[in-house]
């Protein structure tokens, strides 16, 4: 089996941030591969900022490049809309037998957890991965089995910060992988 974890985002855009978690978590865990999965519509986010699907996977490519470790999901593009993970879990078991599934999310996401649909039969079938957020507390789940927490660096920097600086005319060279920093460039992204 191959254990493969799964970082579920909307990459609107990837950052040094998520690639930072995305190589932590590989080097301190027993993962062997990390796959994020592109959301095309998170339940609870609202869909009106989002750029383009397929833009942003794109651009997740460009900020994985040639490594093999990592792999861009487009899997929930063909699920109804919006997204549940359990439903994409349940997708990914079926045309993946051979990779044994586990989540990687922020402390802020596990702590709403029991939000999301189905959340008890992710957690009793997957292992979860958890990173530190500055700001919240997930002890309550510290016990739970299938939920390993890694003291994987702590970064503030989020993709609507980059948004709003690209708006108000502000550099984000550093903020994101130097591909995809060309290429919000030249097509003109979030400027609006």
């Amino acid at each position: 089996m191959i254990k493969t974890g799964l970082y579920f985002g909307s990459f609107n855009p990837i950052h040094i941030g998520h690639l930072i978690i995305a190589e932590y978590m590989l080097e301190h865990s027993d993962l062997d591969e990390l796959w994020f999965v592109v959301s095309p519509r998170n339940p609870l986010k609202k869909k009106e900022s989002l750029l383009d699907d397929r833009q942003r996977l794109y651009m997740v490519n460009l900020a994985i490049g040639d490594d093999e470790r990592f792999q861009a999901s487009d899997i929930e593009f063909h699920l109804p809309q919006p997204s549940y993970t359990c439903h994409t879990l349940v997708q990914l078991k079926e045309k993946h037998p051979m990779c044994e599934f586990s989540l990687i999310m922020g402390e802020d996401n596990l702590q709403t957890f029991d939000r999301w649909l189905n959340y008890e039969w992710i957690l009793e079938n997957f292992h979860l991965y958890v990173y530190p957020r500055p700001g919240f507390d997930a002890a309550e789940r510290r016990s739970h089995p299938h939920v390993t927490f890694v003291d994987a660096p702590r970064i503030e920097l989020s993709s609507t910060l980059i948004r709003n600086s690209i708006k108000e005319g502000k550099q984000v060279r550093y903020m994101v992988p130097e591909e995809v920093g060309k290429y919000v460039e030249e097509m003109g992204y979030y400027k609006n």
